[in-house]
């Protein structure tokens, strides 16, 4: 679930329906074009991916640095798996060497049309997400 603020995301953690939520459970993310992977859970990352792509695309933020550290490849793999079945994303693939290589995904995303829902006041995504 996302809660947008400003220029902040706030990214809430749900595991199980009816858990307590925590401060540990909120986590604030610049809206900035790059989304650094590393703290968050394997399962976290789809739907927050999702979220972050069209909440940069909504900003008209359009080149994005995805951030998932190199490992065995499943997170980069994951990532990927996202951005190919996201609307709006033009193309993305891994990012040179002086782009963090292949730690990292480099993301181009399409413009928003007129009327599309591009915020031109980023408060008023928060309306948009109820």
């Amino acid at each position: 679930m996302v809660e947008v603020v400003a220029s902040l995301v706030c990214w809430i953690r749900t595991d199980a329906p009816g858990a307590k939520m925590t401060d540990d459970d909120i986590v604030e993310l610049a809206i900035d074009g790059t989304l650094d992977l590393h703290t968050f859970r394997p399962r976290e990352v789809p739907s927050l991916v999702e979220d972050y792509v069209r909440e940069c695309r909504a900003r008209g933020i359009l080149e994005l640095r995805i951030v998932h550290g190199k490992g065995t490849g499943t997170l980069r793999r994951t990532v990927h798996a996202v951005l190919g079945r996201l609307e709006g994303v033009r193309e993305y693939g891994l990012a040179g060497g002086s782009g963090g290589g292949w730690g990292a995904t480099l993301v181009t995303l399409e413009p928003l049309e007129d009327g599309e829902g591009k915020l031109d006041d980023p408060d008023a995504s928060n309306a948009r997400r109820g």
